[in-house]
């Protein structure tokens, strides 16, 4: 009997490769140390793979984690007309009311049920500007610091208005992150936009495979060895950002659509276009690479921000108090496993110098990230729109955790903490945008694709030796 893996497309568009004489088929696979790290690939798969996977899985399929408020009607700042996908593929689908529960939808989820009353009589106040007399002192007190967290800058992102009537919850679990044919000059825009004009890189300096490039000496890898650490890590935060967004299309892509049935799998060949070291000129690899960087900037912020969710009156809150009970307590299991990695980023040579110099670059630094947040309103997919808003802000969170080292230190043991809080949305996509590198299929991709690859090379030999024991 034949092989027949459902979840592989065919070989036959791969390139050929000579090896030893031999004919095989190259899926990339990226190993040894990063740059500007001590760590290396082997060391955060095998943290990854057996100690995070399964329990962070658990954590994101939980009704707190599902459920993301988001403004999908936003216009895009930046050009009047985007051309909007119509398949049905790029549509998301919403929450009904009665689906979310009750202790979610309630603007009262900041910390804890004890603490709602108050919080909520700010909200209510602040959204109303009643900042007066009529308020206690107490609460005047918490308006005036809810106003100042919201204007500060340690804000890497624009995020939406949750109360705003365009914003709607969406089911995170119903709305999988797959290939939807958004593609195209549209797309490119995108990307292009991001890369040219939030790079921090010249317009003389053409980025590697750029279709705009001319065919001389690509100077692109000598430009950027001598940038800063800081504007280096940028471009690899969003190349991995980006690498992390396709390998995930390339894994979850629509491979047959019938009347009777769609399924969903690995593309060799579309994750072959984009990582393959021959096909991309090298260019792949360091892609894969920076994917890993990403994993180790956001596995480091989960570790600084364990005081947070540590804190006694901190709950997930949805309203059943068994469940946010033992999802606050599966929360800490997995943020202790992060914490115990043996090779954490050390983000302490970030903004070091001179303090005037080193705070305008961080300044810029957030203010580029912001704009890429802005950006994601420019996707015509609105699937497409919802990752990419979702993944953006669960890094600027993470850039926010980094840099807010001493105001976690100084938060008060119980109660708000108006120094340093993260809202509800800031901590599901800080978890959910993790949980796309956790995922076995996007820090291990490329292990999975070759593992796809040598099936189908034994559905081939099978296959060659049927044919000539029947002639």
């Amino acid at each position: 009997k034949l092989l027949s893996p459902p979840r592989c497309t065919s070989l036959a568009a791969l390139r050929p490769v000579i090896v030893a004489g031999n004919t095989s088929y190259s899926i990339s696979k990226v190993s040894g140390y990063l740059d500007d790290c001590t760590c290396d690939v082997e060391t955060i798969d095998k943290f990854n793979n057996y100690r995070l996977f399964p329990r962070l899985q658990k954590l994101l399929e939980s009704d707190y984690f599902r459920y993301y408020k988001v403004n999908l009607k936003r216009p895009c700042p930046f050009w009047n007309e985007i051309s909007q996908c119509g398949r049905r593929d790029c549509a998301v689908k919403l929450c009904q009311s009665d689906e979310v529960p009750d202790g979610i939808k309630s603007a009262s989820y900041k910390y804890s049920e004890e603490a709602n009353n108050l919080i909520e009589e700010c909200e209510q106040a602040e959204r109303l500007g009643a900042v007066d007399e009529s308020l206690s002192e107490e609460t005047q007190k918490a308006v005036l610091q809810w106003t100042k967290h919201d204007d500060s800058s340690d804000n890497f992102c624009e995020a939406d208005d949750i109360q705003s009537p365009d914003a709607e919850y969406v089911d995170l679990l119903l709305n999988p992150e797959r290939y939807t044919g958004y593609k195209g000059p549209d797309a490119w825009k995108i990307w292009n936009v991001i890369y040219e004009e939030n790079c921090f890189k010249p317009q003389t300096i053409k980025r590697p495979l750029n279709p705009l490039a001319s065919g001389h000496e690509n100077t692109f890898y000598s430009w950027l060895e001598g940038l800063c650490v800081e504007k280096r890590a940028f471009y690899r935060l969003i190349s991995g950002l980006h690498a992390s967004i396709n390998v995930h299309l390339s894994a979850r892509y629509l491979l047959q659509d019938t009347w009777l049935e769609k399924k969903w799998g690995h593309n060799i060949t579309e994750f072959q276009q984009r990582f393959d070291g021959i096909l991309t000129e090298g260019e792949g690899p360091r892609r894969l690479k920076n994917l890993y960087f990403l994993y180790l900037i956001e596995l480091r912020a989960l570790s600084k921000v364990v005081p947070f969710f540590e804190r006694q009156d901190f709950q997930l809150f949805t309203g059943n108090k068994v469940q946010d009970a033992e999802n606050k307590m599966l929360l800490l299991e997995i943020l202790h496993e992060i914490k115990s990695f043996p090779l954490h980023f050390d983000e302490n040579s970030f903004f070091a110098g001179d303090k005037k110099e080193a705070n305008k670059l961080k300044e810029d630094f957030r203010l580029h990230f912001r704009n890429i947040s802005r950006i994601m309103d420019c996707v015509g997919c609105l699937k497409c729109r919802l990752w990419g808003k979702l993944q953006t802000q669960g890094l600027g969170t993470a850039l926010k955790i980094l840099f807010s080292e001493k105001l976690i230190a100084n938060m008060p043991e119980s109660g708000p903490s108006y120094e340093f809080h993260l809202t509800r949305q800031e901590i599901v996509s800080l978890f959910n945008a993790f949980g796309r590198l956790v995922s076995t299929k996007i820090v291990s991709a490329s292990q999975n694709f070759n593992k796809c690859e040598r099936i189908r090379k034994l559905q081939e030999l099978v296959t060659k030796y049927s044919l000539k024991k029947t002639s």
